[in-house]
Order: C-alpha cells, then structure tokens, then sequence
C-alpha cells in the first residue's frame, strides 16, 4: 500500500514518502494497540508533525499479555533514499502498572541496526542511540495515544538491514556507528528536499566544531577533499559545501571558528570571487565574465579578453591565462574569494583560499595560504 500524496516541482508530480520516525511511530502504536486490544492490528495511522496522515500496514505482529511487536516497512515515496524499503521493528514492553501515573512513562531502546552516537555535535548525547529528538517525541506520543497514562513501557527498536544499509550513508563518518538513524523533523520525506541535504552539510560542520577545530577546510566536492586530504588534514575538518556556500557561511557564523580555507575547482570558486553564493549553474554563472574582468584589471589587452569570451569552460580558461603568463590574475581571484567570504562572515574569521584545476592542480593561492599547501 504506497503512501499516495503528491506534490509539484519544476512541472513534474513526486510522490512523498515517510521517515524512519514516522515509521518506527507507527510500528510503536501498532504494538500499544495490539496489547491494549489483544488483537492483531493490520493498520495503523500516525499524524505527523507536518499535520499529514500516514496510514501504514503492519507486519510480524505478535501480542501477549505485557508485550507485543509490531514491523513496518518504510516508504520513501520518489525520494532516492538509501533507507527506502527497510524494515523497522519494534517490541513493547510493559515494564509495570502504576495507578499513580498520571502520564505513561515510555523508555526508548537502540537494538540490532540502530547507530549509536560516538561523537558530540549531534542533536544526541555521546551513548545514546541515535533516535533523533522528534522521532523520540513521535514514538513516545504514538505508545501514549493508546495508553494515556497508569504504565511504564520499554520500546525496543531495531532495524535488521541496519548495519549493512548504514555504510552507504553519512553516519560513520558522523561518528554513528553500528547502525541507522531514526530521523524526521516533519516525519514527512519530500523528493529532491535541498533543505534536507542543507540540513545533513551543516551537521557535519557543527560536529567539527564539537571537536575542538578551530580551522576548517571547506570544499566543492571530492576533488576538493582530495587536495586537502593530501596537504595532511584530517577528514573530520573537511567540510562539503555543495553549492551551498552562502547557507555554510550562515551556519559558520554560529560556531566558535578561527579560520576557513576555501578550497575549490576554478568552475566554482571563481563564482564565489564575484560574490555568488549559490554555484549551482541554474542560478548563476559569470564564470568568464569574472575572469575577464580580473583580467583587464591587471591590463590584458584586448585579444586576451576576447580570448577568455571565446572559451567554453573555466578550466580552459586558466589553462589559457598560465600559457600566457597571466598567474597574476589567478593570484588576484583567489584574493577576490578571501574579501567575499570574510564580507559574508563580517570579517569575524579569516579567510585563506586555494585554486586547482584538474589538469595543472593547484594554480592560485592567497596570502599565507602557502603555510598549509605546497605550491611551487
């Protein structure tokens, strides 16, 4: 039974889906309803927190006295989610009755396939199971729907494919280790969410900074990784900025940082030297147009303006600066890259920047950038 509801982006249906919190709610009030009801329940609809029903089927139910389990399958709709299809299971424990209550208290259990937390900076404590704060709030609210108050619960949550499917995502390099993450602030998946994947970039530069770095490496993507891997610094400082620059930058202001080194492919970084801070091609280019003007600012005569214009991509375009022996205009680009960013974080941190290209590797550096990359 596929979750049937709907939205439009860019002239194109997508169908939504829900997460692993929405989910693991809905294995949860299954179970309380199958021990409260001593029946078997093929059904069950949880509210989320984005005001939408989810109505999901139910499997592996099994219900007894003082304990039921109840499984769902998680949907994501047409989102490409590595945890689309999986199974999550839950067992409900009464662990005792307690007229004095005027609210069940629901204690929450990381089992098989759920991560735990081994590093600080997540929403979760070092040892917790990483069951995110709404999921917690979901699945407390589903086993209290059915039981208001008067017991005391144990909810086992596990997730069998969890170990093996947790590789293909960020939780090791988060410090999760062992399993998934229960996640969902709106308990609703969005196809092609950018505030989503926004989301998962700025969690890993707030964890970096729960670790004590006080210098971050941000890049593109994973040839910029790759340079900074090789000038010797730790994955853990590296963060990925996407396209997303400007929303990086925000959430860095935030955090108790010294010093960023900009590190990017000359396609990209050269848009952020002409103050653009979303790379992505559909809202901006200006690719030759700043270099260009770089250019006729140090005095390139016509011809080499022209030739710039008649180039199809950045890459070719240092490539034909470097023939001509115009290093100087790379050299001032990547001075360009270090006002913006430091204009954009209100000159509260220092700014370095360094250029490579595919070919040539690194070709630009700022002032003092030299200390942290060989370039000759």
């Amino acid at each position: 039974m596929a979750f049937e509801r709907y939205i439009k982006k860019g002239g194109k249906k997508y169908r939504l889906g829900y997460t692993t919190g929405t989910t693991a709610a809905g294995a949860a009030k299954a179970a309380a309803l199958m021990l409260l009801e001593q029946k078997i329940v093929k059904k069950i609809i949880i509210k989320t927190p984005a005001e939408i029903e989810v109505e999901m089927e139910t499997q592996d139910c099994f219900y007894s006295t003082d304990l039921a389990r109840a499984s769902v399958i998680k949907d994501a709709g047409d989102d490409p989610d590595q945890t689309d299809g999986i199974k999550i299971a839950v067992e409900l424990k009464r662990i005792k009755f307690d007229k004095t209550l005027n609210k069940s208290k629901v204690i929450l259990k990381g089992g098989k396939g759920i991560g735990k937390v081994t590093k600080p900076g997540l929403q979760l404590d070092v040892g917790q199971a990483a069951i995110n704060p709404e999921p917690r709030k979901m699945i407390k609210k589903a086993v209290r729907d059915i039981f208001p108050e008067d017991n005391i619960f144990e909810v086992h949550i596990s997730v069998p494919e969890g170990i093996e499917i947790a590789k293909k995502t960020f939780n090791p390099k988060l410090g999760i280790k062992d399993g998934i993450s229960i996640l969902g602030t709106t308990g609703i998946v969005e196809p092609m969410s950018e505030s989503a994947y926004k989301e998962s970039l700025a969690v890993e530069l707030r964890q970096a900074a729960a670790l004590g770095y006080k210098k971050l490496i941000f890049v593109f993507g994973n040839y910029g990784k790759k340079q900074a891997l090789e000038a010797g610094f730790k994955e853990e400082q590296i963060i990925r900025m996407s396209n997303f620059v400007g929303f990086m930058l925000t959430e860095l202001k935030e955090l108790k940082i010294d010093e960023i080194i900009m590190v990017g492919h000359i396609g990209k970084i050269v848009k952020v030297a002409g103050g653009i801070f979303n790379t992505h091609s559909k809202l901006a280019d200006g690719r030759r147009e700043i270099i260009a003007a770089h250019a006729a600012l140090v005095g390139a005569d016509q011809k080499i303006i022209e030739g710039i214009f008649a180039i199809n991509t950045a890459e070719e375009a240092a490539d034909f600066l470097l023939t001509h022996n115009l290093n100087i205009v790379l050299q001032n680009i990547s001075e360009a890259v270090v006002r913006k960013v430091e204009a954009k974080l209100e000159n509260e941190i220092n700014c370095k920047a360094v250029i490579f290209t595919l070919n040539q590797g690194i070709i630009a550096l700022s002032k003092e950038a030299e200390e942290d990359f060989n370039f000759e």
